[in-house]
């Protein structure tokens, strides 16, 4: 039985472009899909009759072949080599109906072939800086192991005055494909290794990589105000891509060391102060530094209690990327005395003994109503 014209099958003129193709075998092929048409084989053999002359006719070459041979071109002996394990236009299955029907839904298209041209992979690099220098911002020097492209050969990977050639088992497109039946499949050409080119006289300085280890000083700039964890991005500084392909990036990690007087919250600082109970009983004053280089003067009031916080407005941690600066908060610890002398705990007991209840409100409260809740008695 003669097999029905392509264009016949896809429903267009001979002069369809390929944006009329493809939409033509969009339609055809959902019409036609097994699973819309479970158990009908008219409907089967209809779906590979269009995924046939789609396969066909949006290949130019194939496109032009079939024009002026018609099936002729693709039969035994042919200009097709459809009697190939790989050749034909029948060679088409399951995955051009999801690269061509779904792929641009996906975000994507059709796989093409990078010519070998992989992208280079991205670096990451841990920088750990204190808080004085997250506080002012610097410019950091770093040295990074990674790959660039070679100079000898441009990163071809070929020897100079040779060059790449398309692979002939893929035909470039780094891709085969056989027919089982009604399916196919597709996996990576075993010749060039998906890369649609070979390189039969590899260059001697890369063996034929395109690219050569090198450690590289890179200047990195610490905005003022950075927080632990954050990311930095290099752009084009990673490693460099496979036989001339794009380069990959560079990550910096930046982590801040613990300080040893403040902790951070945000742009936040916090600082906790001990201070005597005479201090926090008479009332006192103490210089506490910042990380602007600056002393600031703290007056603690006639009994301060122990936690309570003093902000320094503006003395904290500047916002990255603003004009804003966060507060220093500092927490007062009042230290309870040891090793006492004779004579400083016979002050202590008499002092103890002449106290009322006013000098220690919170103690004497909070004993008076547990005795209450608990019906302690004397």
């Amino acid at each position: 039985m003669a097999k029905a014209d392509f264009y016949e099958t896809l429903g267009v003129v001979k002069s369809a472009d390929d944006k009329e193709l493809k939409s033509a075998y969009r339609k055809m092929a959902m019409k036609y899909h097994p699973d819309k048409n479970p158990g009908d084989a008219s409907a089967e053999a209809k779906f590979k009759e269009c995924n046939e002359a789609y396969e066909t006719l949006k290949d130019p070459q194939k496109r032009a072949a079939y024009d002026r041979f018609g099936h002729a071109a693709f039969e035994q002996g042919g200009m097709g080599g459809g009697g190939g394990p790989f050749g034909g236009a029948a060679a088409g299955g399951f995955s051009d109906i999801f690269e061509d029907i779904f792929g641009e839904m996906m975000g994507g298209g059709r796989r093409q072939s990078s010519g070998g041209r992989a992208r280079g992979a991205d670096l990451r690099y841990n920088l750990e800086i204190s808080l004085e220098e997250a506080f002012a911002g610097k410019t950091a020097s770093i040295r990074v192991p990674t790959n660039k492209s070679c100079d000898t050969c441009s990163g071809t990977g070929a020897k100079p005055g040779s060059s790449p050639t398309t692979c002939t088992t893929c035909s470039g497109t780094g891709r085969v494909r056989a027919s089982q039946g009604f399916f196919s499949v597709e996996r990576t050409c075993p010749t060039c290794n998906g890369r649609g080119e070979v390189i039969s006289d590899p260059c001697t300085d890369c063996s034929g990589q395109g690219r050569v280890n090198e450690e590289r000083t890179l200047s990195v700039n610490i905005p003022a105000g950075i927080e632990d964890g954050t990311r930095i991005r290099l752009s084009g500084e990673g490693e460099a891509g496979f036989r001339g392909g794009p380069t990959g990036d560079l990550y910096i990690f930046i982590s801040v060391r613990p300080h040893e007087f403040f902790q951070r919250d945000g742009a936040d600082l916090y600082c906790k102060v001990p201070i005597s109970m005479t201090t926090a009983s008479l009332g006192g004053q103490f210089d506490v530094g910042t990380l602007d280089v600056s002393n600031t003067r703290v007056k603690v009031p006639e009994g301060t209690q122990p936690g309570r916080q003093f902000r320094l407005k503006g003395k904290g941690m500047p916002v990255m990327r603003h004009s804003a600066m966060g507060d220093l908060y500092i927490q007062i610890a009042v230290e309870t005395p040891q090793n006492l002398s004779k004579r400083q705990r016979e002050l202590l007991q008499e002092f103890e003994e002449i106290s009322a209840k006013e000098t220690s409100p919170q103690s004497s409260g909070f004993f008076s109503r547990m005795k209450d809740f608990f019906d302690l008695g004397e």
